[in-house]
């Protein structure tokens, strides 16, 4: 079912999506804050017709917190990005729409429509690059720390015994924070290059 004018405006704005947060609102904060834009990427999507931004998220989502502000502060900076956000678990419908590999809800989601609301394409929970490394890293993880034997690689944190959850939130949050400039540099470049038959 395609997205209408109609479904989207029903969608929170950006700063409407930050006020509704009831977690993570500190490193969301924080991670908006501490953007950089280069001037190239600003300039780019300056150069863009407006857009229509669906994103689905979901406050608890470390993917979320990371890449989302830097699609907010990109839409501040160029005046052509007009975001919507769907919470994932309230719009199944259009979660559905967007599947990882055809079968993940994997959040967050960007989906760039055009005036007229075709769809011109989408970008999905992390940049191609990271999520390599991250699972290059998850699997040494797995086999060397004392909190994740018996655990299987894979499993819902939620699932995980407190420790190894513990484990896990601190590898997420030490990845993060060594991978960023990495990390922001291939969403923009990835979504400059899902773009560029837009201009």
């Amino acid at each position: 079912m395609a997205v209408t004018r109609e479904r989207f405006e029903q969608g929170l704005t950006y700063e409407a999506y930050k006020a509704q947060m009831t977690r993570n609102q500190e490193r969301f904060a924080e991670t908006e804050r501490t953007v950089e834009l280069p001037p190239d990427a600003v300039q780019f999507f300056k150069g863009l017709p407006a857009l229509h931004v669906l994103v689905l998220a979901e406050d608890w989502c470390g993917d979320v917190i990371n890449n989302l502000p830097l699609l907010g502060r990109l839409a501040e900076a160029s005046g052509t990005l007009n975001i919507r956000v769907f919470l994932r678990d309230q719009n199944l419908d259009i979660m559905d729409q967007f599947l990882k590999d055809g079968q993940h809800r994997s959040i967050p989601v960007f989906a760039f429509y055009d005036a007229d609301f075709r769809l011109l394409g989408h970008w999905i929970e992390r940049p191609a690059a990271i999520s390599a490394r991250q699972s290059e890293a998850l699997a040494q993880l797995f086999a060397e720390a004392p909190e994740l034997q018996g655990v299987a690689p894979g499993s819902s944190p939620a699932q995980m015994p407190e420790a190894a959850r513990n484990r896990m939130m601190q590898f997420f949050g030490s990845f993060r924070a060594a991978h960023r400039a990495e990390s922001d540099a291939e969403v923009l470049r990835e979504l400059r290059e899902l773009l560029a038959a837009a201009k």
